[in-house]
């Protein structure tokens, strides 16, 4: 997958820091939004693998750090669950303008739990899947039970939460303490996956059942049995991954495909401001791109990198029907090709003269139980193939415009 690091503004102007996973050889089919646990960052393990497999079946992430956490701006101590959820809010309302409006929302632990009130607020979400999700957000409560009389006494309390200090604050406790999840849940009109382990001792799977309970159908439950928490197995993270990216995939709306038509040997469609080039080849289709460099996405070769494969591919399939043709012990031929314009002096009437000329480097590389005359051969061969004579040959390229 491709990561592309960004910041955006969360509701009081301070800058949140965040990563747009994308996927490798394609435009993403929809883009997902994913809500980290409680006192977590963006670059937990589990959700890296989760956002991998999202992308492999190319859906795009956008996984990014709540305020006063990880690398982003503010002060944790001054925000509680409600501003959590303005700041997938403001997320949301960042990829819509700069990118695509996101259609699915992913929370793990309270992530679960914001997504769920975020979605209510977000015509655009589709489909909602939460992971280990608490069934109230009041449920982190028991994190910091033994700092509640300092902060109802003082209004704060400084509090080890795993393995680090953090502020809490009176309002924090208030607030969570406000939250109606039942309202939240009921009516919420969009799919739900809940996915929970049987196992796991921070958030009991309990939680699941009761959010599972409220909500409305269409829903789904996926039992993560044998996992803990934080999906701390890559196997685990990587199955709720790829199991999330296969059930969007029957809520999540995309745009429609337009087969591409011809009844020609080949049709090349480009669509959009980039280069990004559909190629239908007789019952085979694929995408053509320029590199980054240039402009591109990269999401398939170039021309020139074509122009080459198929000299290529014509060279080795020349030398397997000459070879077996003469029964020789041609095992597997590889064909290494390179191709680049160079500078050529020519002389026109006396006079030197610079032209261009494109050249191809070709390299054979051959295994089998061949002699030296017969690697010589099969060299010469090459310089026979279909392709390399047409290259040599007189091309003519008639173009004209389709009417209508």
């Amino acid at each position: 997958m491709k990561s592309v690091r960004i910041r955006f503004a969360n509701a009081q102007g301070e800058q949140l820091a965040a990563r747009l996973e994308m996927p490798e050889f394609q435009h993403p089919t929809a883009f997902a939004l994913f809500a980290h646990c409680f006192t977590c960052n963006k670059n937990l393990v589990a959700i890296r693998n989760i956002s991998r497999a999202l992308t492999a079946k190319g859906i795009a992430v956008l996984r990014f750090d709540f305020t006063g956490l990880g690398e982003s701006e503010g002060d944790f101590a001054d925000t509680n669950f409600s501003s959590n959820v303005q700041d997938l809010i403001a997320a949301a309302k960042y990829l819509e303008t700069e990118y695509q409006a996101p259609s699915l929302l992913i929370g793990h632990s309270l992530g679960g739990a914001a997504v769920l009130f975020a979605g209510a607020q977000l015509p655009f979400i589709q489909a909602i899947a939460t992971i280990g999700a608490p069934a109230s957000p009041k449920h982190v409560a028991h994190l910091f039970q033994h700092g509640i009389e300092e902060i109802e006494a003082t209004g704060k309390a400084t509090l080890k939460i795993g393995g680090r200090a953090f502020t809490i604050k009176k309002q924090f406790l208030e607030d969570i303490n406000e939250q109606n999840i039942n309202q939240a849940v009921k009516g919420l009109g969009k799919a739900l996956l809940v996915m929970h382990s049987p196992q796991d001792t921070i958030v009991e799977v309990d939680n699941a059942a009761s959010i599972y309970r409220r909500a409305e159908h269409p829903k789904s439950f996926i039992s993560l049995d044998g996992a803990d928490h934080l999906l701390s197995k890559k196997k685990d993270s990587l199955y709720v991954g790829e199991v999330i990216a296969s059930w969007a995939n029957r809520y999540l709306e995309k745009s429609p495909s337009i087969p591409l038509k011809t009844d020609k040997q080949v049709a090349v469609r480009l669509a959009g401001d980039k280069f990004t080039s559909e190629i239908q080849a007789g019952k085979h289709a694929f995408l053509a791109d320029e590199p980054e460099s240039v402009g591109g996405d990269d999401f398939g070769p170039s021309p020139y990198q074509l122009l080459s494969a198929s000299l290529g591919a014509c060279t080795v399939m020349t030398l397997r029907m000459y070879a077996n043709r003469k029964k020789w012990d041609l095992k597997s031929v590889t064909v290494h090709l390179e191709h680049y314009k160079q500078h050529l002096e020519a002389s026109e009437d006396g006079e030197k003269k610079t032209r261009k000329a494109d050249i191809f480097d070709r390299t054979l590389e051959l295994h089998g139980n061949l002699d030296a005359k017969q690697r010589e051969r099969l060299l010469e061969i090459a310089n026979r193939c279909p392709v390399h004579r047409t290259l040599h040959g007189e091309i003519v390229v008639n173009s004209k415009l389709l009417e209508g």
